[in-house]
């Protein structure tokens, strides 16, 4: 248990009033179980693990994925004394590490790099499980030319099969981004890729792609995926480059209750006082 629901908990006990009392939504959280967190892809790739779960509670922002290959530090190469360290940090924060973001992919027609990213994938899950977090993100990142579509989806379905079976064994979830050239990232694919895998530990990171308006149009892609939908990659609010109204309605219309985690490519000169402004532009996303 997190050191500020320990003393909370132990508060309302001693006054008698544990099964009465509901719990409050704080800011950057919605009543009904919407979460704001962010992604430290590209906002907070300088920051260290110190510096995320500060600026976070400053700001609001209630969860955090570590992307691999940032200043945070968090890589499978950690002992075991520094994924201690790292579990305890957000254990005593109001932070929680929502999970990894791997670049962990399946899609090479090269059998070898397939097994590589598989393995390494599964390093992640256990670094995942040791600091804390409950998913790894993996990805696919193209559609090889001169290979038949279909074959291709199902190599990334049965690769994130293996993954998320190992996953699973670890309390760690698979997060398939929506990501990807040449056709990966058209959310019919993403839900072939989740359907050949059939598991329940393989879920979907929406991620807020021009793509996603693409074929029949973004309701009808989102309805591809949406009971597999796990956390949403959003971007920075207030800008116009995705229909914001319209994706939080489809949340809310599903019942969307979980992460949804910024990231974007663009770093503003104050980046604190971004997240402040974000974090107001979602609050009247989610109360609308």
């Amino acid at each position: 248990m997190k050191r500020r629901n320990f003393l909370a908990t132990t508060t309302i006990a001693s006054a008698g009033l544990l099964a009465s009392q509901p719990r409050l939504a704080t800011a950057g959280e919605k009543a009904d179980g919407m979460k704001l967190g962010l992604v430290t892809y590209n906002w907070g790739r300088d920051w260290d693990v110190p510096t995320l779960i500060r600026n976070c509670e400053e700001t609001g922002f209630r969860g955090i994925e570590l992307r691999s290959t940032h200043k945070h530090g968090v890589e499978i190469s950690l002992d075991a004394g520094q994924r201690s360290e790292v579990a305890k940090r957000f254990a005593d924060s109001d932070v929680e590490l929502v999970g990894l973001g791997s670049a962990c992919e399946y899609h090479s027609p090269d059998p070898a790099i397939v097994k590589k990213n598989i393995d390494e994938t599964k390093q992640f899950i256990k670094l995942c499980a040791d600091v804390g977090g409950s998913g790894v993100k993996v990805r696919p990142n193209g559609i090889p030319k001169n290979v038949p579509i279909e074959k291709t989806l199902n190599q990334i379905g049965m690769s994130l099969r293996e993954v998320a079976k190992f996953g699973a064994e670890h309390g760690v979830v698979i997060r398939l981004e929506v990501h990807g050239r040449d056709g990966s990232a058209e959310l019919p694919n993403i839900h072939r890729m989740i359907e050949v895998a059939d598991h329940p530990n393989a879920v979907v990171c929406w991620n807020c792609n021009n793509s996603d308006h693409s074929g029949q149009g973004l309701q009808h892609n989102f309805d591809l995926v949406k009971e597999k939908i796990n956390v949403v990659h959003i971007h920075d609010l207030r800008s116009d480059i995705y229909p914001w109204e319209q994706l939080f309605a489809m949340l809310k219309q599903a019942k969307f209750t979980g992460w949804t985690l910024l990231e974007d490519g663009k770093v503003p000169n104050d980046i604190v006082a971004a997240m402040h402004e974000n974090r107001k532009v979602w609050d009247g996303l989610v109360a609308s």
